[in-house]
C-alpha cells in the first residue's frame, strides 16, 4: 500500500502517535523493541488503510 502525507506537520503528528503507541505497546511487553521501525512503519500504514488515526493498539 502506498502512503502519503500532505504537509511535513501531519507527517510529524502520525510519527507522534506511533511513538506514543509504542510507547504503550512496549511498556505492557515489559521489553524495548529493537525492531521498532517496523512497528512504526506497519503503524503507519493500518492507520492510512483504516482512513483515520489507530488506537494505540499494536499493529496487526
Amino acid at each position: 500500500m502506498e502512503i502519503s502525507y500532505r504537509s511535513a506537520a501531519e507527517f510529524a503528528a502520525a510519527l507522534r502517535r506511533a511513538a506514543e503507541a509504542h510507547h504503550e505497546y512496549e511498556q505492557r511487553t515489559g521489553e524495548p523493541d529493537p525492531d521498532w521501525a517496523d512497528w512504526y512503519a506497519r503503524f503507519l500504514v493500518d492507520e492510512q488503510a483504516a482512513g483515520r488515526p489507530r488506537a494505540t493498539d499494536a499493529p496487526d
